[in-house]
């Protein structure tokens, strides 16, 4: 998977933007504040349509201007331009200047794996974030798993709803929470399906990636879910707990309180880890991620390195970039090219960004 090229209108700080791409490596540098970041941050939003930094899709768009868009041409085993335009309504998507009604047949198309320097933030915030993670690789990798998502939200929101009702009514049919809480079951198995098989898959990959740039350890992630029981079994949890659920108008059990732990020879990383075991960690899920992604699609996901050679010493990240398959696009954003080997400069394309939001390819 290659990004060819990318057009931005009136995204963050720039006005208007067209670069062209290098198939292997490409890095963005300059001063601090300048827009590196920026550039990287439009090139996942063309993939998933959402900023890894920001909720408030608006921030986007340049200060002053009603939308942004953004643009580019990706080639997987066919070339196609892909759009993603925001304004202060919402969003619209297209492939090759159509349309895209449906989300789900837009965002899996184009896979991409982000490193950052905060990474073990991950694990000081709540379970949702780690959810939110999770979630955000399954739509990548899985048409489908948007749609089952949607659905499940939508049920949980209708079963809450009707909770609320029950208990400030004090009357009301048991018969239809049963309807909505089977409907609950039904999405939230297929669900947990997804996501165990998704775990799976990557505790087959994550120690010897964890190794190769650590040298020592052994990691898994455990998948934590009220789901791992019997579709029978589920049902009577929440049967006996109707009346708990009515006092607090809130559906109390389900897939979304599911939570990854990770575990480093055998201890949760949360309680027992350092703050670097902890990036590490999240490192070597997300490299473990990009063999992931190549079994199931079949092409490499394209990587960003957003400002990693600030948090990360020579030794470490010699030992990621060693892994690093040549058909993985890359885009490194850092302020000193002095922190980066010689022969990875040489095989760059280097784009230079300075105060003014100017790029100049070198």
């Amino acid at each position: 998977m290659k990004l060819n090229t990318l057009k931005l209108s009136n995204f963050r700080n720039y006005n208007k933007l067209e670069l062209n791409f290098n198939d292997t490596l490409n890095i963005i540098y300059g001063n601090n504040g300048v827009g590196k970041t920026n550039l990287v941050e439009a090139i996942y939003a063309l993939s998933i349509t959402k900023s890894f930094r920001t909720n408030n899709d608006r921030n986007l768009i340049k200060e002053g201007e009603i939308a942004t868009k953004i643009e580019g041409e990706v080639e997987t085993n066919t070339t196609n331009d892909y759009e993603v335009i925001i304004n202060k309504e919402g969003k619209k998507v297209k492939i090759d200047k159509n349309i895209i009604s449906k989300l789900s047949d837009y965002i899996s198309n184009i896979n991409i794996v982000l490193l950052e320097p905060d990474e073990q933030i991950l694990f000081e915030q709540s379970p949702s974030e780690r959810r939110k993670l999770l979630n955000i690789e399954l739509c990548g990798i899985k048409k489908e798993y948007i749609l089952y998502l949607n659905s499940y939200n939508k049920i949980l929101k209708q079963r809450n709803f009707y909770l609320k009702e029950l208990f400030i009514n004090g009357n009301g049919s048991y018969e239809y929470l049963d309807i909505l809480t089977n409907k609950l079951i039904e999405y939230g198995k297929k669900i947990y399906d997804y996501r165990q098989e998704f775990i799976d898959k990557i505790n087959k990959l994550i120690t010897k990636k964890y190794q190769s740039i650590f040298e020592k350890g052994e990691l898994i992630i455990k998948y934590n879910s009220d789901y791992q029981k019997s579709v029978d079994d589920i049902l009577n949890n929440y049967k006996k707990n109707y009346n708990k659920e009515m006092a607090i108008g809130k559906t109390l059990y389900g897939i979304h309180h599911d939570d990854m732990i990770f575990l480093l020879d055998n201890k949760d990383i949360v309680i027992r880890g350092s703050n670097g075991q902890k990036k590490n960690a999240i490192f070597a899920f997300k490299l473990a991620l990009i063999d992931l992604i190549y079994e199931e699609k079949g092409s490499y996901p394209i990587l960003i390195l957003d400002d990693l050679f600030s948090a990360l010493d020579k030794y470490k990240i010699k030992n990621i970039v060693k892994i690093l398959s040549n058909n993985i696009q890359t885009f490194i954003t850092t302020t000193d090219l002095d922190k980066i080997d010689e022969l990875l400069l040489k095989k760059a394309k280097i784009f230079k960004i300075n105060e003014n939001s100017f790029v100049e390819e070198q």
